[in-house]
């Protein structure tokens, strides 16, 4: 695994950093494994969080950086010189103590939030936790700006892929996102979750997802079109094999509170436009957010492990 530390290419960006000997690459983060939270989440779509809660690790840095992004205080860090730095720097072992603690609190799964640069310690974390007995469900939560080999390392590991689906356009996702590849790295990322994966499966009892992908799109405002043309792609390609989630929860921050679009929430009839869309297609497995989601009690503090 340190081979994919010392010339990193684990995620779209290919930026080749060594990061074992201390470089930083894209995500803002060297080798050493930094977690900004770990807690029970009771925020995840119902089949993730349940009753119990979702057993969620935030992972420091983020190899995509969304201009609009909720979690931004930690997405960022790390790239920004003269910012301390949001989170704790654990070691493998202690990673894999704190899946077994979520485990004993009685969180549903472990839910890994913006993993994609601390994959292969992710991986040796849960092969020690496994090894001393611990047996939940593991899910991948990502923005979809994935390297679908990346994906392939994952297999056996993870047992639900949790990926945002947020652009067709190429040009909308260079503009906010300064990923204009994001468009065919998530679909190819999305095939083979898919194909690892297969159909969706819930326990009837608890309702818990157990198995399989959701895909979440979050509503943008001013961009309804851009929204239907996600969910067009998804049931065309995908039909009712995934679960689909349909967002309205966008928060402006105050880094955008001045952009002609993201200056402002979704309003009630953006978001049913999408929803009523989404039904005349034919989707017919999912979730909608109901009533005034777009509040800052969906953003978790952060502090540290």
């Amino acid at each position: 695994m340190e081979a994919y530390l010392t010339d990193c290419t684990l995620c779209p960006r290919q930026c080749h950093a060594d990061r074992l000997a201390g470089q930083r690459g894209y995500c803002g983060k060297a080798a050493g494994l930094i977690v900004a939270r770990a807690a029970l989440h009771m925020w995840e779509e119902t089949c993730i969080s349940g009753v119990n809660g979702s057993g969620t690790v935030f992972f420091s840095g983020c190899n995509l950086g969304c201009i609009f992004c909720q979690n931004y205080k930690i997405s960022r860090n790390g790239r920004q010189h003269g910012k301390q730095e949001i989170g704790t720097e654990i070691t493998v072992r202690r990673l894999a103590g704190i899946f077994m603690e979520l485990e004993s609190q009685g969180a549903n799964n472990i839910n890994l939030v913006t993993p994609t640069h601390y994959v292969p310690q992710i991986i040796e974390a849960l092969e020690i936790a496994r090894e001393k007995g611990m047996n939940l469900p593991v899910v991948y939560n990502t923005s979809g700006y994935e390297r679908a080999e990346t994906i392939r390392m994952l297999e056996g590991y993870v047992d639900i892929y949790l990926p945002d689906m947020k652009y067709m356009d190429s040009a909308l996702a260079a503009e906010y996102s300064g990923a204009p590849d994001y468009p065919p790295y998530a679909k190819e990322a999305l095939r083979e979750m898919v194909s690892q994966t297969g159909g969706f499966q819930i326990e009837e009892e608890s309702g818990l997802l157990t198995k399989g992908v959701l895909v979440r799109h979050l509503v943008l405002p001013g961009h309804v079109r851009e929204s239907r043309e996600v969910i067009r792609y998804l049931y065309e390609t995908y039909g009712n094999r995934i679960l689909l989630s349909i967002m309205n929860q966008y928060t402006p921050m105050p880094q955008v509170r001045d952009h002609k679009h993201l200056g402002r929430r979704v309003t009630k009839r953006e978001y049913e436009k999408v929803v009523d869309y989404a039904l005349e297609l034919g989707v017919e497995y999912g979730y909608i957010q109901e009533g005034e989601a777009a509040l800052e009690s969906f953003i978790p503090e952060f502090g540290g492990a």
